[in-house]
């Protein structure tokens, strides 16, 4: 059973359509990147994963995105508890202005959590499965800001954890990262599967065959092409991939 199904996604801003019949599944525990050039449509249907969409009045979305078989669309769908179960981290970090503790313990505080050692559990824990615990375990009173870039990228992701998502979603993490803080997401990335299923936007093409497992090609608002990463990488099936990949454009 597929973890999403996205059937006949249709997305506008006011009149202008950003997505075109998009129909998408995603299989529980697997990295799915989504990739193509800009303005191809690949935010807008991130964001559409868990209603982030619903912020911007302009926006509008028709067709269905069913996750575990319910259309997140229905009316009674709570949206706060549906984006805990897709958390989705942005492209630029943006830790809270308080401690690396605090960062990690404000969502479980904020839902309910109070017993200091389950809350300092849920800190460890998911500072772990970022792959950040070693490098600020002395530090945890110290303000985020002080991290590095990279830190503050993998502290977004450990925040997203602490709630105990099912899904996760990442549009272009690494984008303003260097290629060893860009090694150690993808790294993370890897052991958070086993847990999470996982949606990335990568930063470029190199990185969609790094760190997916399938991956899905979006062009001016269509889906093109998608299917396991060697597959379509090694032999891709429409020529407006094959370009893409080799760079002929984009």
């Amino acid at each position: 059973m597929s973890k999403i199904v996205v059937s006949g996604l249709n997305f506008y801003y006011r009149s202008r359509q950003v997505i075109y019949d998009l129909d998408l599944k995603v299989s529980p525990n697997e990295i799915l990147a989504v990739f193509g050039p800009a303005n191809s449509g690949i935010t807008s249907l991130l964001r559409s994963l868990n209603r982030l969409s619903d912020l911007n009045p302009e926006a509008r979305v028709e067709g269905s995105i069913l996750l575990d078989e319910k259309n997140i669309y229905d009316d009674d769908v709570n949206v706060t508890e549906l984006r805990r179960r897709v958390g989705m981290v942005f492209d630029m970090p943006t830790p809270l202005p308080m401690s690396i503790f605090d960062n990690i313990a404000y969502g479980p505080r904020l839902g309910g959590m109070k017993d200091k050692a389950s809350i300092e559990e849920s800190v460890e824990t998911a500072l772990r499965m970022s792959v950040l615990w070693d490098e600020v375990k002395d530090r945890l009173n110290t303000p985020a800001a002080r991290l590095s870039g990279g830190q503050q990228q993998r502290l977004c992701i450990a925040r997203v954890l602490a709630l105990k998502p099912e899904v996760i979603i990442l549009d272009r993490p690494c984008s303003g990262l260097d290629p060893v803080s860009t090694e150690r997401i993808e790294d993370s990335l890897w052991q958070l599967k086993e847990q999470f299923t996982i949606i990335i936007a990568p930063h470029n093409t190199q990185q969609a065959g790094r760190a997916s497992d399938r991956v899905a090609f979006m062009l001016m608002g269509s889906l093109i092409e998608e299917g396991p990463t060697e597959e379509v990488f090694a032999n891709p099936r429409d020529k407006r991939t094959s370009d893409y990949i080799t760079g002929r454009f984009g």
